[in-house]
C-alpha cells in the first residue's frame, strides 16, 4: 500500500487494463480533443506532436494493431 492507504500497483494494473480494452476509444477522444484545441488555440504542429506521443503510449498497452484511418 502506498501513501494514504492507496494500492498504487492495483491502480496501475486497472489503468493498463483500461488502455488494453479501450485504447481505440481513448484515441478517438484524443483526436477530438486535439481538433478542438487546434481550432481554439492554433499551434497545430505542437498539438499533433503531443497527440502522437500520447497515442504511442497507449499503443504500448493496446493488444490490437491500429488500422489506418
Amino acid at each position: 500500500m502506498g501513501a494514504m492507504g492507496i494500492d498504487f500497483d492495483a491502480l496501475k494494473n486497472k489503468a493498463e487494463e483500461a488502455l488494453r480494452e479501450h485504447g481505440d476509444k481513448i484515441e478517438d477522444g484524443l483526436d477530438k480533443a486535439s481538433e478542438f484545441a487546434k481550432e481554439k488555440f492554433g499551434h497545430g504542429d505542437q498539438i499533433d506532436s503531443v497527440t502522437g506521443k500520447a497515442k504511442d503510449f497507449i499503443n504500448k498497452y493496446d493488444e490490437t494493431p491500429d488500422e489506418p484511418k
